[in-house]
C-alpha cells in the first residue's frame, strides 16, 4: 500500500471542513425542488451539501452507493454528477431479504424525474461491482451492518475488497457511520448499530485504502454512544464520524 507523503497526509487530516467548498452543482442538487419534502426536512441534520463536498463529488463522476436506503443521498448524488455521470444504487440482497421494501423504495426513487442516471442493482454484498471503474464508493450509516447479524462472517472484508477493486486508481471511498464508544471495536455493530471509528479505520486500511481526511461535521457531544441508534432518546441525533479514503494510484 502506498502511503501519502507525510506532510501532505498531516495537512489533509488537519484541514477543517470549511476548506471543502460546496460546488455549484452540489448546491443546486441539494436545492432542487424535485427532491421530496421529507428529504429536504432532514437536510439540517444530515448536511448533504457538506458531505458531498467532503467526498469531493464532481460533475461527470461515476458513483457506487452501497445500501442507499430509500434514496436520500441518491437523489442528491444523481443531480450533482449530472447526465454525464451516473449512480449505481447497490441494494444488497441480504438486507432486502430482511425488508423487501428497501428494494421497492430505491426503485421508486430511481423512477423519479431527474433520476435518469440512477441504476439500481440488488446482488449479494461480496459481489459489489460496477460496469466501469468508479470515481467514488459512497456509504452512509452502513459499515456497521457488515459486521452485524445480517452479515455472515467475512462480509465486511469481502465488501471492502470489492469496493477497492471497483474504484479507479485514485478513487475515493467515503464512509459515514454512528460513533460507538472508543475502544469497543465491532462489539456494538449488531445491538447498537454503531462502530468504533478506530476499528473502522483499521478494517478499511487493511483492504489497501489510505486514510486521507476525517471530519467531525456530524459529531454530537450530547450522544452518550451507549443507546441503540433507533432509541427514541437519540434517533436522528446520533454522533457520527466521516472518513475519506483513497485508492492509491
Amino acid at each position: 500500500m502506498r502511503a501519502l507523503p507525510l506532510a501532505l497526509g498531516l495537512a489533509l487530516l488537519a484541514s477543517p471542513l470549511a476548506a471543502q467548498a460546496v460546488s455549484d452543482p452540489i448546491a443546486a442538487a441539494v436545492a432542487s425542488d424535485q427532491r421530496p419534502t421529507a428529504d429536504r426536512g432532514r437536510d439540517a441534520a444530515r448536511k448533504p451539501a457538506e458531505v458531498l463536498a467532503f467526498a469531493g463529488v464532481r460533475t461527470g463522476w461515476k458513483v457506487g452507493e452501497y445500501m442507499p436506503g430509500a434514496g436520500y443521498f441518491t437523489r442528491v448524488l444523481a443531480r450533482a454528477v449530472g447526465p454525464r455521470g451516473w449512480v449505481l444504487a447497490y441494494q444488497p440482497t441480504e438486507i432486502v431479504r430482511m425488508r423487501p421494501a428497501f428494494l421497492s423504495e430505491i426503485q421508486a426513487a430511481a423512477a423519479e424525474p431527474g433520476m435518469e442516471n440512477v441504476h439500481v442493482v440488488s446482488e449479494p454484498t461480496p459481489a459489489f461491482a460496477a460496469p466501469e471503474p468508479l470515481d467514488l464508493v459512497f456509504t452512509v450509516q452502513n459499515l456497521h451492518d457488515l459486521y452485524g447479524p445480517f452479515a455472515s462472517d467475512g462480509t465486511g472484508e469481502a465488501w471492502l475488497t470489492a469496493a477497492y477493486r471497483s474504484l479507479k486508481p485514485g478513487g475515493v471511498l467515503l464512509v459515514v457511520d454512528h460513533h460507538a464508544l472508543p475502544g469497543t471495536g465491532l462489539s456494538g455493530a449488531g445491538r447498537l448499530h454503531r462502530i468504533d471509528a478506530e476499528a473502522a479505520k483499521t478494517a478499511i486500511m487493511a483492504a489497501g485504502f489510505v486514510l486521507e481526511a476525517e471530519s467531525d461535521l456530524l459529531a454530537n457531544a450530547d450522544d452518550p454512544r451507549t443507546a441503540g441508534v433507533f432509541d427514541p432518546s437519540i434517533r436522528g441525533r446520533t454522533s457520527q464520524f466521516m472518513l475519506r479514503f483513497r485508492k492509491p494510484v
